[in-house]
């Protein structure tokens, strides 16, 4: 039996969509806001996570880059947004599969089917915990610790700080994180790097004139080491 995550605000299309999945043989959760749906990936550790993108609580593409900031879980988005734009947004940060608002029993069914199917390597959930040297670092919470202590970061620095982790040990090209952090119109733009790697380095290093996690690799990019 699969286990669904359901995060949507509207009771009506909760129970219809739950109604659906159960009659599948699936185990549905429903979560009806943004910061309950983060809990639950966490906790429930789900195979599947439906998503609605107007959450009352925040935007469901943020939904789905938090998430993808520690987990692999396929994410089925479903919205009344029908524009290409909003399309590409969520799927660009990490979405599997988007259909919109109103859509058939059936389409639904074999959109979960086909996901379930596919799965994704290392499917089970990470942690989304991270540690190294004092710091603590709740990705799902968007929760930075030195000693105990939180550490104030901006959203940028945040979003930078979550693609070093994930790819921790791996070179990361200039580029390619120009490209994940801030998109791909910015792939030439190196000196945001140079600013914001010092500034996690000042925020975050024990000494950050001589860097033990933020490694520069000169002339191509920088490597996280935990």
């Amino acid at each position: 039996m699969s286990l669904v995550l359901l995060v949507e605000d509207e009771r009506e299309i909760r129970r219809f969509i739950r109604q659906a999945l159960e009659g599948e043989g699936s185990e549905v959760r429903e979560a009806g806001t943004m910061a309950l749906g983060l809990e639950a990936v966490v906790s429930l550790k789900p195979q599947l996570v439906i998503l609605d993108l107007g959450l009352p609580d925040g935007d469901g593409v943020d939904f789905v880059q938090r998430v993808r900031s520690w987990s692999q879980v396929p994410v089925l988005v479903l919205s009344a947004r029908s524009t290409e734009r909003d399309k590409i947004a969520v799927l660009d940060a990490g979405a599997d599969d988007y259909l919109t608002k109103p859509f058939s029993v059936g389409e639904l069914l074999a959109r979960v089917r086909a996901l379930l199917r596919r799965g994704r390597p290392g499917e089970a959930l990470e942690s989304p915990m991270s540690r190294f040297g004092r710091i603590e670092v709740d990705l799902a919470r968007h929760v930075v610790t030195k000693d105990g202590q939180p550490v104030r970061l901006t959203a940028m620095e945040f979003k930078l700080l979550s693609v070093l982790l994930a790819n921790a040990g791996r070179v990361l090209t200039h580029r390619q994180l120009l490209r994940e952090v801030w998109g791909a119109t910015h792939v030439e733009h190196t000196h945001y790097l140079r600013i914001y790697v010092a500034h996690l380095r000042q925020k975050l290093e024990d000494d950050p004139t001589q860097p033990a996690h933020f490694q520069t690799e000169i002339g191509i990019g920088y490597r996280f080491q935990f």
